[in-house]
């Protein structure tokens, strides 16, 4: 089991500690709710740095990219990142990733935790490029901070101008003091706010100084757990989850980064089946009656026969209801259709609803 660099700061805040893709990771602090509600009205920290961060450089770095993401790549330029996906040779993802360009001939990949070996062997194995590949994840920190207040919490520790940052653009500069900082504005909460990159060694000045100036804004450190509940009420994809191996993007809904302009891995079979149709859809759905839908509960029709399965599913903390995704036979995925989730052999009604969550 890895720990990140403020692994020991994270128990000294009172975190609760849990095994996560490899690493010891702070689920919790003051508890789901509370967190939840700290970043949707104010701000707060999230630790990430269990995410890879691999960097592509060389004549060849947007070539390999191309072929082994589903979007298009050469529409970035510098200070720009992208959503994309690395699809398998089977109609699967093999990850969710970000395509961030630093410079002409310089990437940064940003892949999930679970993933890191994962996705470092099939890019390696498509590298037919000459491409230069380095993995710098076990030396980086990451830090999201996340809420409507996060521009104002940080602007005193930056010369850039965060509230004029566009989404999904990223700078470089000094940042509490340390040069170099990746400041990022992706966002997997649908609160807004900022993601920094930087040197292990500068985690501890780095979280400090942080709180120190989000004092005045209520900040707080917020753990993984909120993260979900965060992240499912915009209802984006949790890799393992909502997409994985089995998974084509199509069917997750993710036709928006499947660019058929050009040749990549499987786009062959990803275009076939964009033009005959899926016949599984990832859908989000509200409980109509009293039940909170769990990860792989089955999703029925009226008369009981199985339709889907649920990937992701809790109570809502700031819609005040039960909430869920799941894929369904393609019939049922329209918005308004009746479904019902098995909850301890019973059938508990469901209804779709459109992303995000209301």
């Amino acid at each position: 089991m890895k720990n990140v660099a403020l692994n020991d700061l994270h128990i000294a805040l009172g975190a609760k500690m849990v095994p996560f893709a490899g690493f010891n990771m702070p689920v919790q602090y003051a508890g789901i709710n509370a967190e939840h509600e700290t970043v949707r009205k104010a701000v707060g920290v999230f630790d990430v740095s269990h995410m890879g961060e691999f960097i592509l450089k060389g004549e060849g770095a947007l070539d390999l990219i191309q072929k082994v993401t589903s979007n298009d790549a050469s529409k970035l330029y510098d200070g720009k990142i992208q959503y994309s996906c690395l699809p398998n040779e089977n109609g699967g993802i093999v990850d969710d990733l970000l395509v961030y360009r630093i410079d002409e001939k310089t990437y940064m990949l940003v892949v999930n935790a679970s993933n890191i070996q994962k996705d470092w062997d099939w890019i390696s194995k498509y590298n037919n490029f000459g491409v230069e590949m380095k993995d710098i994840s076990d030396r980086t920190s990451l830090l999201a901070v996340q809420g409507p207040k996060a521009a104002e919490a940080l602007q005193s520790l930056t010369d850039l101008d965060l509230a004029s940052m566009e989404y999904y653009t990223f700078k470089k500069g000094t940042f509490a003091g340390i040069p170099n900082v990746l400041i990022s504005a992706t966002g997997y909460t649908g609160a807004g706010g900022f993601e920094l990159y930087f040197d292990n060694e500068h985690a501890s000045e780095i979280w400090n100084k942080i709180f120190e100036a989000g004092k005045d804004f209520g900040i707080k450190p917020i753990g993984l757990a909120a993260r979900d509940t965060l992240r499912l009420e915009m209802g984006f994809c949790l890799y393992g989850n909502d997409i994985d191996d089995t998974t084509s993007p199509l069917e997750a809904g993710l036709g928006w980064i499947t660019k058929f302009s050009k040749d990549f891995v499987n786009s062959e079979n990803l275009a076939a089946q964009k033009q005959n149709g899926v016949e599984r859809k990832l859908i989000g759905f509200e409980m109509v009656d009293r039940g909170i839908p769990r990860h792989d509960y089955e999703i029925v029709d009226a008369d009981g026969n199985v339709i889907g399965k649920v990937s992701s599913g809790t109570q809502s903390p700031s819609l005040q209801k039960a909430i869920g995704m799941g894929y369904v036979k393609t019939e049922f995925a329209k918005e308004g259709s009746e479904i019902f989730i098995r909850i301890r052999d019973n059938k508990i009604k469901a209804k779709v609803v459109k992303f995000p969550f209301k």
